[in-house]
């Protein structure tokens, strides 16, 4: 076994494959940008039922399904995940479309910090003395972004916050990825078709059926938002939180180029430290994956 298969059947490949959609994302939100935050989170959530229930057909995991539908323990972890993540959702959408993406940003910046910080404390997980300084790099450019960023603190602690749990559940509940995320669907079905069916007598309607483009995109919503949630309750059954967490970083850093190079933000000088000292983590954190894996390989 080679050391990038050694790297790959941990779930490295997964973990990069869902924050290369995540990292993607602002530009999907440009199709949706006049949708309702709450009415789009509901039908993401409605659009992904039947997407996930095709997905258990053909994989023939009715069984599993069926196994966790009738394990309670499972069932409430799984109403806890798909309460964390409709409400990170909806966060971030909101904070996208109100203006304060700079906000959402940071979210996904503090995010990494506290996914290592719960996989230390929750699941006994250590990290070696390379990664405490990658760690520590890390936290110092997210600590300069935070301090210009206060006054919308609450919203990025939250996102943190709400992904941070509903990761950490999902590596410890009995549930596959594919079986879990169809069940947290299933769960948040009820609540968005109610959602769904109260905007549909407002003045002004349903989003659904209004513009050809704005309803496919609406419908894209469901591979938009299954997909990089299967691969990512996928790493997080094979990976250590505190690698996973630390691997957070790569779709903030998407978005930060998207802001800088599509969307022609402005470079703030904050921005720029955070950045700088993020990536010289990652490098320093890459390089102890890959000396770490090569070892096991050899031995």
């Amino acid at each position: 076994m080679t050391m990038l298969d050694t790297i790959c059947k941990g779930g490295l490949g997964h973990a990069l494959a869902a924050h290369a959609v995540w990292g993607s994302m602002p530009l999907y939100l440009l199709l949706v940008h006049d949708v309702p935050p709450l009415e789009f989170v509901a039908w993401r959530i409605l659009v992904s039922v039947p997407l996930c229930l095709a997905l258990i057909t053909l994989t023939g995991r009715w069984a599993e399904l069926r196994q966790v539908l009738a394990d309670g323990r499972a069932m409430l972890v799984l109403l806890v995940t798909s309460a964390m993540i409709a409400g990170n959702w909806f966060l971030y959408v909101w904070a996208i479309q109100t203006g304060h993406v700079f906000a959402a940003s940071l979210g996904y910046y503090i995010l990494p910090l506290m996914m290592m910080l719960f996989g230390m404390a929750f699941l006994g997980e250590r990290l070696r003395p390379r990664q405490w300084i990658a760690v520590g790099l890390a936290a110092i450019g997210v600590t300069v972004l935070a301090s210009g960023a206060l006054t919308t603190l609450w919203v990025s602690l939250a996102m943190a916050l709400s992904f941070g749990i509903y990761g950490l559940l999902r590596k410890k509940v009995a549930a596959g990825p594919l079986a879990g995320l169809t069940v947290e669907t299933l769960l948040l079905m009820l609540p968005s078709a109610l959602v769904v069916g109260w905007f549909a007598t407002q003045a002004d309607g349903s989003v659904m059926g209004r513009d050809a483009v704005e309803t496919g995109a609406i419908i894209l919503g469901g591979p938009m938002t299954a997909l990089p949630l299967l691969l990512f309750a996928t790493a997080v059954r094979r990976m250590p939180y505190t690698v996973l967490g630390f691997l957070q970083f790569i779709s903030p850093t998407v978005v930060f180029l998207l802001g800088l190079f599509v969307f022609h933000e402005p470079l703030r000088p904050a921005q720029l430290a955070c950045f700088v000292a993020i990536w010289a983590a990652a490098a320093l954190f890459c390089w102890d994956m890959l000396a770490n894996a090569r070892t096991r390989t050899v031995g």
